[in-house]
């Protein structure tokens, strides 16, 4: 009896001190928000800042825009569940930033002024391009949107001790996990309609900087449980898996073997293959990345911003094998599917195992997790913010002043109709996201890589090399790739006809494969160049300027 009252003590006590930090870290980022709302006073201060922020506070952002719920919740429960096969997430992630420095980050800088369609419209007829890139910035930003509030769903659940068949504030575990689900989309409105980019710039670094740092502690309390033996860290995480030593190889849940069905073999494979291409060219695409690149001075400091942020993400990733191999050796599998069947409480759930092993007590179990929690939860607060931003600006920018105003509107006008726009993405984000609680984040980011892989980056490339690339091109490869993605996907067992889909009890799918890129981005490239060939139309002057002022900075803004 006296073990049980301590357990309900030690767990109100976890739930207030989180619900306590938490409040803490809201009103510090709503300080920062309302402060940098009194710096933005022109166009260039809501959408980029200023241009005003250095390599290094630009790089600690975009690593704050990039470590999302899918890094540190999703990752991280992946490899907890599926071991080998959920690191490739990491490396996938790591890699894209490669393709990002080399093909796109300065060249982009130098071209643009606030958004991705600046680059793909300066050779190009405006409003066909400019409509066209608004609508995949908010396709690519709602997909990833929902990952994030999808995470935030889990997260509350499990720091308020809400498990199916359970109840608080008399709203069963359902209703709650949508009421956070709000109430994030709530304040992600507030930092983006109140700071624009200088409020989310700095709530970003605010998040990076304690993201890394619990990352880090919570990386040498496994390793110290261990004595710093890697192979007795990944001997138990096998053991306590239940599967063990196919959990240290790859093909538990992308390759997989199935005897005596080659056709279900080589799908597996395929889709393997297909997770890899979207990952590793997604980050190119992704608009509210690169609207970052707009937010320094300079090229030089683009490129340095980009060096930074690939050593800040570079260490998380490495982080999160210990991260999710600690989860599945001091948590295990069934614990973690208890409270979240698609894995997304890993990270926190092995915090509060490492503060009973560390702290002592429940009291040392819920600081910890009180802690590692309000750091997924700012995670989650900094990357929609980023995401609503840049949706937000590309509708305002790109649809209402140089397609509907014909670009005649003020820059007070422009301002206005993005905070509106940013109020209307995150209300539907929202919807969207009650009714995809079932799936894993990291596996729900991995979709929005290759929406943005198949639409965005054929586009982006053939604008900045190809001299032949026309409107007709550009609005082909958009449209084309993000429809092919979308209409995969829907078609796809992520929405129907599998146990994990969004509507498990319907079954309309009929592509066999998860992830859509293997096919989606080829035919993005192949549109783009179909529609090129069919146009006459192609201005080789306009192509020599933006190819002189994409290398050398001449005329940027």
């Amino acid at each position: 009896m006296n073990t049980v009252l301590a357990a309900e003590a030690g767990s109100t006590t976890a739930r207030n001190l989180t619900i306590t930090l938490f409040l803490v870290f809201v009103a510090i980022t709503l300080a920062i928000t309302v402060w940098a709302s009194r710096q933005t006073k022109t166009a260039t201060d809501f959408y980029a800042g200023g241009r005003s922020f250095s390599g290094f506070q630009n790089g600690m952002a975009i690593g704050g825009d990039y470590m999302s719920a899918a890094s540190f919740l999703g990752i991280a429960g992946i490899i907890a569940l599926y071991g080998y096969d959920g690191f490739l997430y990491s490396i996938g992630f790591l890699v894209a930033w490669l393709v990002a420095l080399l093909l796109v980050a300065e060249l982009l800088r130098n071209s643009g002024r606030y958004t991705m369609a600046d680059v793909l419209a300066f050779r190009m007829r405006q409003r066909p391009v400019r409509t066209a890139a608004a609508v995949s910035t908010i396709t690519v930003s709602i997909f990833y949107l929902l990952a994030q509030m999808v995470g935030a769903g889990a997260l509350v659940a499990l720091l308020l001790g809400i498990k199916p068949g359970t109840t608080f504030l008399g709203m069963d575990a359902d209703t709650a996990k949508a009421a956070t689900i709000f109430l994030v989309g709530a304040l992600m409105i507030i930092y983006v309609t109140v700071g624009g980019m200088k409020g989310t710039t700095y709530v970003q670094i605010v998040k990076a900087f304690l993201l890394m740092t619990g990352a880090i502690v919570m990386t040498l309390l496994v390793l110290a449980k261990y004595k710093f033996n890697l192979s007795s860290l990944l001997g138990d995480a096998a053991d306590a898996s239940g599967k063990g030593a196919a959990f240290l190889e790859p093909g538990l849940r992308y390759g997989v073997e199935t005897q005596g069905d080659a056709l279900k073999t080589f799908y597996s494979k395929m889709d393997l293959l297909s997770l890899g291409i979207a990952l590793v060219l997604g980050t190119a695409g992704l608009p509210h990345i690169l609207i970052r690149f707009y937010t320094v001075p300079t090229a030089k400091a683009a490129r340095k911003s980009v060096l930074w942020a690939i050593g800040i993400i570079g260490t998380f990733y490495l982080l999160t094998l210990a991260l999710g191999f600690g989860a599945a050796a001091l948590v295990g599998g069934k614990a973690i599917t208890a409270q979240d069947k698609a894995g997304n409480t890993a990270a926190p759930q092995l915090a509060e195992k490492l503060g009973l092993d560390f702290l002592g007590g429940d009291l040392g179990g819920a600081t910890l997790l009180a802690i590692i929690a309000a750091v997924a939860f700012a995670t989650i607060l900094a990357v929609v913010a980023g995401l609503t931003l840049a949706s937000s600006s590309s509708l305002a920018h790109d649809f209402y002043a140089n397609v509907l105003k014909n670009g005649q509107a003020s820059e007070r006008q422009e301002v206005t109709v993005a905070r509106i726009s940013a109020l209307v993405i995150g209300l539907v984000s929202i919807v969207l996201s009650i009714f995809a609680q079932s799936l894993n984040v990291a596996f729900l980011v991995a979709l929005a890589f290759a929406v943005a892989a198949s639409g965005n980056l054929p586009a982006i490339l053939y604008s900045l090399f190809w001299k032949r690339f026309n409107t007709s091109g550009a609005v082909w490869a958009i449209y084309g790739g993000l429809l092919a993605a979308v209409v995969l996907v829907f078609f796809s067992p992520v929405v129907s006809g599998a146990p994990t889909a969004m509507f498990p009890e319907h079954d309309w799918h009929w592509f066999p494969l998860s992830n859509p890129g293997i096919i989606s981005i080829p035919f993005g490239f192949l549109c783009g160049w179909i529609g090129t060939l069919l146009s006459k139309e192609h201005d080789e002057d306009k192509y020599a300027e933006l190819e002189v002022r994409s290398l050398t900075g001449a005329g940027a803004h």
